[in-house]
């Protein structure tokens, strides 16, 4: 092969590539002149939800991320199963996943305002950083131009990361995404709103391992609450427990209380088993400014990763 066609074929592959990088970009103005009113739009209907419901920040904040996680962020969590397809949306980790309607309802109206342009993955994205701003907590850029997914499968949900994971396995799993540790202690964070049934938290209270029945790094005190509210043989559907003392402010007390053996889950409590997460936790709870700022950072680097979507649905629950 000749040097000047090596060179031509070498610079066609830079081309593609550098198109393609450019048509999956994001962009923090990409609706600015195709649909200006979107997220202020998203914002109003968003606060009009939270004021009905309390639930709906910890719900759109998890969705967000459950999305992300799974093939991207592509809105793919957002599908309804088919007769042919169990989506992600009936995958285990999702089933008390709610407050879908919120997003429906905020696509009927960006619709109406601008037919076809608005991506529903990016109507997530935005909603997450809304519920979070509206709590109490930080705001941030949202960068725009994600496509949505027509791919949704239960099975996938797989790969979320489960509330009983060490601190390898959290880092291994958030690294397959290209988030670091530094990410993951941030948006663990999260966790400051919401609630969490029995199941999630379980294996921390009850036969824990052969010489405890409890974790002996809980509170003492806590952890016969926690008892008390989830029995050894549960049969209180709904039982469960706040994520933090102030479950419908985003603020740092997720970490205060991470510090004093008053986490939930065993991934909580595995941001105290590394010299660099533990001095991050600890950062966080003496600082929200601190915490705040880190969060809308990798906030923005998680929200980021690119779900191959292929299309800008009109209906979130339905492919095109």
């Amino acid at each position: 092969m000749s040097v000047t066609r090596s060179c031509l074929i070498a610079l066609v592959f830079a081309f593609a590539l550098f198109s393609s990088s450019t048509v999956n970009a994001l962009s923090s103005n990409y609706y600015d002149n195709t649909c200006p009113k979107a997220e202020s739009t998203i914002t109003k209907v968003v606060k009009k939800a939270m004021l009905n419901d309390k639930t709906v920040p910890a719900a759109l904040l998890r969705m967000h991320f459950h999305d992300c996680f799974v093939r991207g962020c592509d809105g793919s969590v957002l599908l309804d199963s088919t007769r042919n397809n169990k989506a992600e949306k009936d995958g285990p980790p999702n089933i008390a996943l709610h407050a879908f309607y919120v997003i429906d309802a905020v696509k009927k109206q960006i619709e109406e305002l601008c037919p076809g342009v608005v991506s529903c993955a990016d109507i997530l994205a935005l909603a997450a950083r809304d519920v979070v701003a509206l709590s109490g907590g930080p705001t941030w850029d949202v960068p725009k131009g994600r496509k949505d997914g027509r791919i949704s499968k239960a099975t996938e949900t797989r790969q979320l990361p489960s509330p009983t994971f060490n601190i390898s396995q959290l880092q291994q799993n958030f690294a397959q995404r290209g988030l670091s540790l530094d990410d993951l202690v941030a948006l663990s964070g999260g966790h400051t709103l919401g609630f969490s049934h029995c199941s999630s938290f379980q294996n921390r209270i009850h036969k824990f391992d052969n010489g405890h029945d409890i974790d002996p790094t809980l509170q003492t005190s806590f952890a016969a609450s926690l008892q008390n509210v989830c029995p050894m043989h549960n049969k209180v559907k709904n039982a469960g427990a706040t994520m933090d003392s102030t479950t419908t402010l985003f603020d740092n007390a997720y970490y205060k209380l991470l510090m004093n053996g008053k986490s939930l889950f065993s991934s909580d409590e595995s941001l105290l088993a590394t010299t660099r997460a533990k001095t991050l936790v600890s950062k966080y709870a003496g600082s929200q400014d601190e915490f705040f700022k880190a969060f809308a950072n990798s906030m923005i680097k998680m929200s980021s990763i690119n779900g191959n979507g292929q299309e800008v649905r009109l209906d979130c629950r339905f492919t095109r």
